[in-house]
């Protein structure tokens, strides 16, 4: 399930985010330090040290507005989310990430915790016009799907996918990422949960006290019931 979240920044979130990564000089390091035995040997790109006080300051923005968000909500189902991290594709070296699969477990930074990666998310900063290529490409069974969003607009796509960043030959591309452990682990389940909940808000707004939005209503939070883990 691959699924466009518009607006998750506003554009004074954004212009703040953009600004105080533009300033933040030594924090930004090479991508690889994040990157597994796969990832490492096909990736070239900058990212924000994890522990640098920036990426605190900014994630808490991203998660803060992920909560304010229902669909983003509704259509990940999150249980827990990686702390948001911020990367940077430069034209200087032609700065990509090839074809790649993210690690199904990751380490939440100083807690010894570990998150299951069900969705990758990608957050767009930098407006699609400030840079060419760069283009996220996400592959499933219907083929290559690109991507380059509006800033502030996010992605969400199963993790399980091969996906990969276009070299940049323009400019800058400014993201977010991060994964979701989702209270419904299997995509398929959590496709169906998303469609019969978008379905529920259309007919609560086309056909107020229809009757059959308490059946609807409680087949969705039966079928979450079942399928959803702690």
């Amino acid at each position: 399930m691959l699924i466009r979240i518009p607006e998750v920044l506003t554009k004074d979130e954004v212009a703040l985010v953009r600004g105080r990564l533009d300033r933040a000089g030594s924090a930004w390091v090479d991508g690889r330090a994040s990157a597994g035995h796969q990832g490492a040997h096909v990736k070239r790109n900058l990212q924000i040290a994890e522990d640098a006080p920036v990426a605190h300051e900014l994630g808490a923005i991203v998660l803060g507005a992920l909560e304010r968000h229902p669909l983003f909500l509704s259509a990940a189902l999150p249980g827990s989310v990686y702390p948001p991290m911020f990367n940077r594709y430069e034209a200087d070296g032609g700065m990509h990430f090839g074809r790649h699969v993210d690690g199904a477990v990751r380490l939440l930074p100083g807690t010894g915790a570990k998150i299951r990666t069900d969705i990758s998310a990608t957050l767009f900063i930098a407006a699609p016009e400030d840079y060419d290529g760069g283009e996220l490409q996400i592959e499933d069974t219907y083929g290559a799907h690109s991507v380059k969003l509006p800033a502030g607009d996010l992605v969400l796509y199963p993790s399980s996918s091969v996906h990969r960043v276009t070299p940049v030959t323009r400019g800058a591309r400014i993201a977010s990422f991060f994964w979701i452990q989702s209270l419904v682990r299997d995509d398929a389940q959590r496709a169906l949960l998303f469609d019969l909940d978008m379905a529920i808000i259309r007919l609560t707004r086309d056909t107020p006290g229809h009757e059959a939005l308490v059946s609807l209503t409680g087949s969705y939070h039966n079928l979450l019931r079942m399928w959803s883990e702690p």
